[in-house]
C-alpha cells in the first residue's frame, strides 16, 4: 500500500501543482515562501540538536506551544523547527514562537519533496501533533532512524472509519511512530486497533495551553462601545452556521431589542460574504475588518479578524462554539472555558468527543440539536444569572482539571530528549 501511495503521489505531480496554484490564487498558499511546500528550505539549519515539531494548523499549533516553550526552557542549546501547512498558522507562529524555535511550511507529501526537506534539516527527534498522518513524511523519517512521536494524538470516529478502509497503509504509517500519546484513552485505543505498536494516554495538551491573549486597548474600547448591552458570541463558525446564528438572533431579539450577537467566523476571509448575506436578511451588521463601529442599531457584530478570539471571549460570557451545528467535528471548548464563559455547542463534536461528553456530564457545557434549541439555551443563560454562573464555574473547573498534563507529556519525552546529541557535538551538526 505504501508503494502504491508513493507511486500515486509521483504520478499526480501535475495535478498537485495545479491544486497548489489554485490555492495560491485564493491566498491559501504563501507566494513568497512557496518553495518550502516543495521541500526547499527557507532558512539554514541551526547548529546543534534539532527537534522537528509539526502541527497542521492554528488549533494544533496552540496546543503544542506550551510544550515547545517548556522544552526550550529546560534544554539549553536545543533548536525547534516548527512546521504547519496554512498561511494563517504561519502568521500566528511568527508572533508567538519563542526564541530558539522557527517556522517553516510542511512540504507536500511527495517523496522527492520529503527527502529534500529531511536532507536539509536532519532532525534528531520528530514530534507529530494530533491527527495528520502523512505517509511519506512519517515513514521516511522513521527510515532514517529518527524517533517519531505522536503527541496529543486524535482519531475521530470518521478518521477511524476511513483509515480502516486502508489497513495496510495506516499500519505501515503507525509503525513509523516510536510512541503514540493519545489525547484520551479512546484515541489511544483506536490507534492500537489501527496498528500502533505503543499507544497510551497521559492527558490532553489542550488543557495546558494558556488563556488566549487579548489586546488591552481593544478590550477597553469595545467594552465602552458595548456598555450594558446584553450579548452572546458565536465563535469559530463555519459555512451554514452564520445564517443559523442570525435566525437565533431574530428569535431572541423579539423580547430583547438591544441584544447584540457577535459572530467570529473561523476563516476571516469569509467576512465580507457573510456580512452581505446577513444584510440581505435584514440585519444591521458591523464588520470589524472594515473598521465599522458598534452603533445602537447594530444587531450583529461580525469580527472577521485573526487572533482575536481571546478578546471576544472576555467580552461575552455566553458562548456558542461553532463547527458543531454542521457535521465538521467541533472546535476546542477549553479556550472559552478558561476565560469565564458559559458554553453551548451543537451535536457534532467528533473532534472533541471525550471532552464534550465529560463537559456535558459535569454541567460545563450544554449540547443543542438545532436552531430552536440554541435559541432556548442562549435565552436561559442570558436571563438567569444563577444558571449562567453555575455553567461558568463548572466550565472553569473542568478546564483546570488536567493542569498536570504538560508534566506528564514531558516525562514521556524525557528518554528521547536525553539521548539527543549535545550542542557542540560533531554528531549534532554533522
Amino acid at each position: 500500500m505504501l508503494t502504491l501511495y508513493r507511486a500515486a503521489t509521483f504520478l499526480a505531480t501535475p495535478l498537485v501543482r495545479l491544486y497548489l496554484a489554485a490555492r495560491m490564487a485564493r491566498g491559501k498558499e504563501d507566494r513568497a515562501r512557496f518553495g518550502e511546500r516543495l521541500g526547499r528550505p527557507g532558512l539554514p539549519r541551526p547548529d546543534g540538536p534539532l527537534v522537528w515539531a509539526h502541527a497542521a494548523s492554528i488549533g494544533e499549533s496552540l496546543s503544542m506551544m506550551p510544550l515547545v516553550e517548556r522544552l526550550l526552557g529546560e534544554r539549553p542549546g536545543l533548536g525547534i523547527l516548527f512546521t504547519t501547512g496554512t498561511v494563517t498558522s504561519a502568521a500566528m507562529m511568527a508572533e508567538r514562537l519563542p526564541k530558539g524555535a522557527f517556522h517553516q511550511y510542511i512540504p507536500v507529501d511527495r517523496l522527492s519533496y520529503v527527502r529534500r526537506f529531511l536532507d536539509h534539516w536532519r532532525p534528531d527527534l520528530v514530534l507529530w501533533a494530533e491527527s495528520e498522518f502523512w505517509p511519506n513524511l512519517v515513514t521516511e523519517s522513521a527510515a532514517r532512524k529518527v524517533p517519531v512521536i505522536l503527541v496529543n494524538g486524535r482519531v475521530s470516529p470518521r478518521s477511524f472509519a476511513g483509515w480502516r478502509r486502508a489497513p495496510g497503509l495506516i499500519r505501515r504509517v503507525l509503525a513509523g511512530f516510536t510512541l503514540c500519546l493519545g489525547q484520551a484513552e479512546i484515541d489511544a485505543g483506536r490507534l492500537r486497533r489501527l496498528g500502533a505498536g505503543k499507544a497510551k494516554s497521559v492527558g490532553n495538551l489542550k488543557f495546558a495551553a494558556p488563556p488566549l491573549p487579548a489586546d488591552a486597548k481593544a478590550l477597553d474600547l469595545l467594552s465602552a462601545e458595548l456598555g450594558d448591552r446584553p450579548r452572546w458570541l458565536a465563535a469559530s463558525t463555519h459555512p451554514g452556521e452564520e445564517t443559523i446564528m442570525a435566525a437565533v438572533h431574530r428569535r431572541l431579539g423579539a423580547d430583547r431589542p438591544d441584544l447584540l450577537t457577535i459572530i467570529v467566523p473561523r476563516h476571516p476571509e469569509r467576512g465580507a460574504a457573510i456580512a452581505q448575506t446577513l444584510r440581505r436578511g435584514g440585519h444591521s451588521v458591523a464588520l470589524r475588518s472594515a473598521g465599522e463601529t458598534i452603533a445602537a442599531a447594530t444587531d450583529i457584530y461580525l469580527a472577521d479578524t485573526l487572533g482575536e478570539l481571546g478578546l471576544f471571549f472576555r467580552l461575552a460570557d455566553v458562548v456558542f462554539m461553532g463547527k458543531s451545528l454542521v457535521p465538521l467535528g467541533g472546535q476546542n471548548p477549553i479556550e472559552p472555558a478558561r476565560l469565564g464563559c458559559a458554553l453551548i455547542h451543537g451535536p457534532h463534536m467528533a473532534n472533541f468527543e471525550d471532552m464534550a461528553a465529560q463537559m456535558k456530564e459535569t454541567g460545563a457545557a450544554a449540547e443543542v440539536a438545532d436552531e430552536a434549541a440554541l435559541a432556548i439555551a442562549v435565552a436561559h443563560l442570558l436571563d438567569d444569572a444563577d444558571r449562567r454562573w453555575a455553567s461558568i464555574e463548572a466550565a472553569h473547573a473542568f478546564a483546570e482539571a488536567e493542569a498536570h498534563v504538560l508534566d506528564a507529556v514531558v516525562a514521556e519525552l524525557a528518554p528521547f530528549l536525553d539521548t539527543l546529541p549535545k550542542a557542540g557535538d560533531e554528531s549534532a551538526d554533522a
